[in-house]
């Protein structure tokens, strides 16, 4: 018989106790199929992302994998529980478990700290033999992936396109993030020909995009150029995301909308200049925000933004003027997080020692309801205020001047009436109290 091993990747509760489930997944996570890559062939691997369908706790794999992602965790825990009752081995692993990898111990059997290509077939092995570790770990010096096995998400209910990784970490340092509390500063490239490889493997299976995953893809300014030539020779549309900083480049701008790049999404967390600078983004300047915007547009470029709320700059008026931003740069995809102190950053240490945890029962953290007490206002205010900034942000007004009136509707009418889709589901969700997420 045939070792078997099941690969999950949970979708979070909503804040009601409900799980988040979806007619469709977009954003397929990477980590399953690259997991089933580095997988022994003697094995066979089976995928579930729970967005879309449900957890077989029925399985004959007696060893169950689960990637832990953002505020999933208290899904993944759930999970592991069931299957560890069931008599399953189950490993834990992704960027929670990595930041707790003390707490994540108390619910499998091991723990994989940080990159597993260079532990999980060791893992695996040690299964094998019975000598399984409680912990691996192993930081990586080089990125080199195998060709990840895409062929196991088609028959999912996916969108329409996949995921590439160009890179891996991200040489900025800001405080609250969890890459830089994983990385520190470390940011690995794949080697180009290994990145087009899988481009046109999507391209060999149907595909006519591509996501591409990068922290920071154009820190590298050479890397950026030959890459984008390289695609370019393609012809397929992708997106990626990277700093608002490009604007400041327009020669590699043109290059990388010739290249078939039509989505850019900006980390740009705060209008507040103080904001930024508490969170160790002072490279980074909201005064100039809408012109670096404006620049990108020249290009054909659309624009997704994250942006959070609660940090040492902000005020009540603040986060209401951060809507009248949204709506006059035109933002296509606006997302908003209320600024959380998750154990393992800079962020939650520093909030520990001022004695600002207001919740500190980090299971029900879900980047919606304020857990550590701002500077400006109290933590329920800050709460009721973000929820106003959704509803501002996804009013029917603002919608459609963001996604139908602007300038590249002619140039892709069918990508903003996709947009729009995008846009009206999220309100509908916001409309009952439900943060969007990109699951």
């Amino acid at each position: 018989m045939k070792n078997k091993i099941l690969l999950i990747q949970p979708t979070p509760y909503d804040q009601y106790g409900n799980l988040v489930k979806k007619s469709r997944l977009y954003f397929v996570g990477l980590a399953l199929p690259l997991l089933a890559a580095l997988t022994p062939d003697d094995f066979e691997v089976e995928l579930c992302y729970e967005t879309i369908e449900d957890v077989p706790f029925d399985t004959d794999a007696e060893l169950i994998g689960i990637s832990s992602m953002g505020h999933a965790v208290m899904r993944t825990i759930d999970i592991a529980n069931k299957f560890r009752a069931l008599g399953k081995t189950v490993i834990l692993g992704g960027y929670m478990v990595s930041l707790m990898p003390e707490e994540a111990k108390k619910y499998c059997d091991s723990v994989m700290i940080g990159d597993s290509e260079e532990t999980w077939g060791q893992m695996i092995e040690d299964y094998r033999n019975g000598t399984l570790k409680k912990v691996y770990q192993k930081k990586l010096t080089k990125l080199e992936t195998p060709l990840p096995r895409y062929e196991l998400v088609l028959k999912k209910r996916i969108g329409n396109f996949l995921p590439v990784q160009a890179g891996r970490g991200c040489p900025k340092t800001c405080s609250f993030c969890s890459i830089y509390c994983l990385y520190h500063g470390q940011y690995l490239r794949r080697e180009i020909p290994d990145v087009i490889r899988d481009i046109k493997r999507v391209k060999e299976l149907g595909f006519k995009q591509f996501l591409l995953l990068d922290d920071n893809l154009f820190s590298n300014r050479e890397y950026a150029f030959a890459l984008c030539s390289e695609i370019k020779k393609l012809k397929m549309h992708w997106m990626t995301q990277c700093s608002i900083d490009i604007s400041k480049d327009e020669e590699l701008l043109k290059v990388v909308a010739e290249s078939g790049c039509y989505v850019l999404s900006f980390g740009l967390e705060s209008i507040s200049r103080e904001s930024l600078l508490g969170m160790q983004k002072g490279w980074a300047h909201p005064d100039q925000y809408s012109e670096q915007l404006k620049i990108i547009r020249k290009y054909g470029i659309d624009v997704s933004t994250e942006m959070v709320v609660g940090a040492e700059g902000d005020t009540l008026e603040s986060i209401r003027e951060t809507a009248k931003f949204i709506e006059e740069n035109k933002i296509t995809v606006p997302r908003f997080y209320i600024l959380t102190p998750i154990p393992g950053t800079q962020f939650y240490d520093e909030m520990k020692e001022q004695n600002r945890i207001y919740n500190t029962d980090m299971y029900s953290y879900n980047a919606c309801e304020a857990v550590h007490i701002p500077k400006n206002m109290t933590p329920e205010e800050l709460t009721k205020a973000y929820w106003e900034l959704y509803d501002e942000v996804y009013s029917y007004r603002s919608i459609l001047k963001r996604t139908i009136f602007v300038k590249n509707f002619f140039r892709r009418p069918l990508t903003s009436f996709f947009y729009l889709g995008v846009n009206l589901f999220y309100r509908k969700h916001i409309k009952h109290g439900i943060v969007p997420n990109i699951v």
